[in-house]
């Protein structure tokens, strides 16, 4: 097995399009999302086109489903940004059938899935669209209790945009403190992929990360934040904060 998971796109098709060119130089032809194609930057409508066509498998992102359905729990800023890419996807060049393609692809992700043991979510095993799974839940006894015993074996998702390994003892390691590559043993581990298009570790570098039979591996690619966050500059509905986020990496 030798595999790409990518998570957290968030209409940035700059990072996105780095992030699969690494992925293809490598000889990586199986890519699996984690969600969240959609919300917050710019090119939503090219960035579920390309998800579309160079993915495998796409999981359900809560930014994906407020496209879909009544957003509920998002801030002024993220709520803003919601109405516009269903605005952009309501009227994207092409004909109808090309847009209701788009609209049912979104409406046809899966919440969560499950293979070998291994689960692939958005937000975690116990919630996998909204839940968020901090580094600082380690300290969290019942909670990390809680979405260990749902997994058989690995567990892989985003949503929080901070890449590392939970392991069942209790730590968080970030790939900086694992050389970038953590070993698969027996043991149950939660692993964020990181994000593509906002990373929020203070790296504005695009993350992802390499699964294959024996190991995790993180890659950071970098792409032309300036460029994108131009992008957010320019879009009235778009405020200037996620394009100052995308610089600081936070």
């Amino acid at each position: 097995m030798r595999r790409a998971l990518i998570s957290d796109v968030h209409a940035n098709l700059d990072a996105l399009s780095e992030v699969l060119r690494d992925i293809r130089s490598q000889g990586i032809t199986e890519i699996y999302c984690l969600g969240d194609v959609i919300g917050y930057g710019p090119n939503p409508v090219q960035c579920l086109d390309e998800v579309r066509r160079s993915c495998k498998l796409t999981i359900l992102g809560n930014h994906d489903q407020a496209a879909l359905f009544d957003p509920d729990g998002f801030n002024p800023t993220a709520l803003a940004a919601i109405y516009w890419t269903r605005d952009q996807l309501e009227n994207a060049p092409g004909n109808q059938a090309m847009i209701n393609k788009r609209w049912d692809w979104l409406g046809e992700l899966p919440r969560m899935h499950v293979e070998d043991g291994i689960w692939f979510v958005h937000g975690s095993p116990r919630e996998p669209t909204n839940e968020y799974v901090f580094p600082e839940d380690v300290y969290a006894q019942r909670k990390m209790d809680a979405l260990f015993g749902r997994i058989e074996k690995y567990c892989f998702q985003g949503h929080t945009h901070i890449p590392g390994v939970f392991t069942q003892s209790g730590e968080f390691i970030p790939p900086e403190d694992c050389n970038y590559t953590f070993r698969l043993s027996s043991d149950k581990i939660m692993v964020n992929v990181g994000s593509v298009g906002q990373p929020r570790d203070g790296n504005p570098k695009s993350c992802y990360a390499i699964l294959t039979d024996d190991a995790v591996t993180f890659r950071r690619v970098e792409y032309d934040v300036n460029s994108t966050a131009q992008k957010i500059y320019d879009i009235p509905d778009l405020d200037n904060s996620l394009g100052d986020r995308l610089k600081a990496g936070r």
